[in-house]
């Protein structure tokens, strides 16, 4: 079993930065592909970005492309999302999720474990 746990998340002016954190424990995930989401208020929750296991492919959102980068650090057991240039449609609860899977999965459904999640709120 795997436990992700984010953190990072907070309250931000339009135009700044954050880093969000994931860090596994239970079971190394060097061998899971990854991916964010966010799911805004009132909204349902949406594919931020996802990175294959070996960190070589990535793939983004329209939304987020350019401003976003996501990472992993293997030796950390964690996964990282650099969210730059934010602004206030980028306001969300964030959500690690991990898959046994190798490739690029933009689908919530092909995720086996999920975070609790972290909420950023970026200010106008």
């Amino acid at each position: 079993q795997v436990q992700l746990v984010e953190s990072g998340g907070g309250l931000v002016q339009a135009g700044g930065s954050l880093r969000l954190s994931c860090t596994a424990s239970g079971r190394t995930v060097t061998a899971y592909a990854m991916g964010w989401f966010r799911q805004p208020p009132g909204k349902e929750r949406e594919f931020v970005s996802a990175l294959s296991w070996n960190g070589a492919s990535t793939f983004y959102a329209d939304s987020v492309k350019g401003r976003f980068t996501i990472s992993r650090d293997n030796a950390k057991n964690a996964v990282y999302l650099q969210m730059n240039s934010l602004n206030t449609e980028d306001t969300a609860n964030y959500y690690c999720a991990a898959t046994r899977g190798r490739g690029i999965y933009e689908a919530a459904t092909f995720y086996d474990y999920w975070g609790q999640g972290t909420q950023v709120t970026v200010s106008s």
